[in-house]
């Protein structure tokens, strides 16, 4: 399960390869659960007729997906992954799924942890191309005192027999890995009707893929950072 992830930093890039511009809100580099992060998803107003208003819009969010029954925040650090076999029943995610409410995350590149060594070792895994990556995801939205809060999850698949993805997380666990879209299913991923869905669902090919270990900062340590710094960011 993946729940560290680096966001697209590169603007340009960004947009060439989503063919949009990023939020404007400022958004980390490293992303975890309840930190804000951008996803793309089909503008609110497309089909208002209105032809200055654009297709896809890219929304800023946070990790972890808030359904709209959530009694406050904390919930998203439990939902940053969607089981594929489960999306459409999960009372966390039902709602979005049977709602079509599909996104794609931009990413440069995601983390896992390599256990073969026999300790955690934080694995970056990117596109062996260099392209950036375009996660399944769904997102919410939920109503805060101060507001409506934006949410997004993404989809994991079964990775037991991957060639790559299965020397990740501890011996003895259900091995997954994200759902990464190939660029030619991104419209696909966003307009599908939901019985559709599950044909663009698969696991990203190994030769697709690139891995490399990140040594943790000098005295600081490679976990993930606590829920009181979380909340700041979210």
């Amino acid at each position: 399960m993946c729940s560290h992830y680096q966001a697209v930093k590169n603007k340009a890039q960004f947009e060439r390869h989503f063919g949009l511009l990023p939020p404007a809100v400022a958004q980390p580099a490293d992303v975890w659960p309840g930190y804000l992060g951008s996803f793309v998803r089909p503008h609110p107003h497309a089909q208002a007729g209105d032809d200055a208003v654009p297709a896809l819009e890219a929304a800023i969010g946070a990790f972890g997906l808030l359904p709209h029954w959530a009694k406050d925040r904390t919930l998203g650090r439990h939902t940053y992954n969607a089981r594929t076999e489960t999306v459409a029943e999960k009372p966390s995610f039902r709602d979005a799924w049977a709602r079509a409410q599909r996104c794609i995350i931009p990413a440069d590149a995601f983390f896992e942890p390599d256990w073969r060594s026999g300790r955690a070792v934080a694995t970056r895994i990117a596109r062996a191309n260099g392209e950036p990556m375009g996660i399944a995801g769904l997102w919410s939205a939920w109503r805060s005192p101060q507001g409506e809060v934006l949410s997004f999850t993404m989809l994991t698949v079964n990775a037991d027999a991957h060639p790559l993805m299965r020397h990740f997380h501890k011996p003895g666990d259900e091995k997954r890995m994200v759902v990464v879209l190939p660029p030619a299913h991104y419209a696909q991923w966003l307009q599908a009707a939901p019985a559709h869905s599950v044909d663009l669902i698969y696991a990203c090919p190994a030769p697709d893929l690139v891995v490399q270990a990140e040594a943790p900062p000098e005295g600081a340590e490679a976990a993930k950072p606590d829920g009181a710094r979380q909340a700041t960011l979210f």
